[in-house]
């Protein structure tokens, strides 16, 4: 054989070898802000009740907000459920769905039974499944797809799609008629039924809200949509002109859609901001609480400046206990800082809320992982209005009666085999 069969083989494997170096680099990759400044002189972030807070939130975020909007916090199952339920089945001309997670069982019934009611009455319902947190049958789709419901997974895994297999939509969307819109942490499963306090029965928070923000939630299901079908949904059956700005009164909100980029995300760009902004007290709910070393850094400078920083996030009843173990790893830095952590006990707590001095708040699907900052679609509804950050605040101070606060005194006495796996799962905090 020729010295050029040689030379050929040895160009293979160096591409291959790039190709997989690339590919690693890109799953494992985190974002790189570390700190807020206001200035050269290295001056604080505006503080939430500074009006050019608002601004720059939307302007660095990409998240336009506006007055006009009803918002209404809805907790678990039993608050959740009723009232969507109720307006999908008022739907008069769309219906669209976006959800990450959907699994069998008495939830998934009801809404194809709901689904396919509003379908034959002539109501146009699309609804877009991920490929990988769905594991309804296609038998049930194709119920669906038979009474005129346009579904469609998004993101399926295939050899050419495989730089997007990190990339989820985890995001929650639910609009109905353009002007009703949900988001927050609920999916199709029989867990999200119930009172959060219960066995089997999962703590969330969700919000449903009217105003233009409808109009952004409606306008992040249709990117998608899209990406998966080709088609760019428009027209006034999904943004009718009810769904426009509704004048000065109602909160200050906007629709935060969350998307995967090769360097800083808006996500990112959201959390660094909103506690670089807090001056007396932030509150966090998050189910998978592994920030990176720079999240923890805001945090912990918060609690140095004296802002009352709480965590509430999940116990050994978390569904994911990698994830539990990987946050576990750093809380003694947190804890040394002046950081409060409380882990809720009774059942699996998947709430992702953020209130701020009584003033800024934020519910939706974004988790406070490397997972949702870097590689996830996720949907938050943020908002500017002090009933709504009251009722959120009331919402945490009441879920901390169920919950235990970790000491660090306490905490550093915990066993060698509870250190071996916060250590071995934090080694993979980025992909968690």
């Amino acid at each position: 054989m020729s010295i050029l069969f040689y030379v050929g083989i040895v160009l293979v494997a160096v591409l291959l070898t790039v190709i997989v170096l690339i590919g690693v680099l890109d799953v494992v990759r985190g974002t790189p802000i570390r700190d807020v400044l206001s200035d050269e002189s290295h001056k604080n972030c505006p503080a939430i009740e500074d009006p050019s807070f608002a601004d720059v939130m939307q302007l660095l975020t990409r998240t336009p907000m506006t007055r006009g909007h009803e918002v209404e916090l809805y907790i678990n199952g039993d608050q959740t459920y009723s009232r969507l339920w109720s307006d999908l089945r008022s739907a008069k001309s769309s219906i669209t769905l976006q959800l990450y997670y959907c699994n069998k069982g008495r939830m998934a019934d009801d809404l194809q039974e709901i689904l396919l009611e509003r379908a034959r009455a002539g109501v146009q319902i699309h609804f877009l499944y991920d490929s990988f947190g769905t594991s309804l049958k296609k038998e049930y789709f194709e119920t669906l797809r038979s009474a005129g419901v346009h579904c469609e997974k998004f993101r399926p895994f295939s050899w050419r799609s495989m730089q997007k297999v990190q990339h989820r939509a985890h995001i929650r969307v639910i609009v109905i008629d353009g002007t009703i819109g949900y988001t927050g942490g609920f999916g199709v499963d029989d867990k999200w039924y119930g009172d959060g306090r219960t066995k089997d029965q999962w703590r969330d928070s969700n919000v449903r809200f009217t105003g233009s923000a409808v109009r952004q939630l409606q306008a992040t299901f249709i990117v998608c949509w899209a990406e998966t079908t080709g088609h760019l949904l428009t027209g006034d059956v999904f943004f009718p002109d009810e769904g426009r700005d509704t004048g000065s009164d109602g909160a200050l909100a906007g629709l935060l859609h969350a998307s995967p980029t090769i360097g800083s995300t808006s996500a990112e760009r959201f959390f660094a901001l909103s506690i670089a902004a807090a001056r007396t007290r932030l509150y966090l709910s998050n189910s998978y609480f592994v920030p990176d070393h720079s999240f923890r850094n805001l945090l912990c400078a918060a609690a140095k400046r004296g802002v009352d920083v709480r965590i509430l996030t999940v116990s050994k009843a978390s569904d994911v206990k990698s994830t539990w173990y990987a946050g576990r790893a750093r809380y003694e830095n947190l804890l040394a800082a002046g950081v409060r952590i409380y882990e809720y006990q009774p059942v699996m707590m998947h709430a992702k809320t953020i209130v701020v001095d009584g003033l800024w708040s934020s519910c939706g699907s974004m988790n406070a992982d490397n997972r949702s900052i870097s590689f996830n679609e996720e949907s938050n509804l943020v908002v500017f209005d002090a009933p709504v950050a009251a009722e959120m605040e009331r919402i945490f101070v009441e879920d901390l009666k169920y919950s235990l606060e970790i000491e660090l005194a306490t905490f550093k006495t915990r066993g060698f085999k509870d250190r071996l796996f916060e250590r071995a799962c934090h080694l993979i905090w980025r992909v968690l």
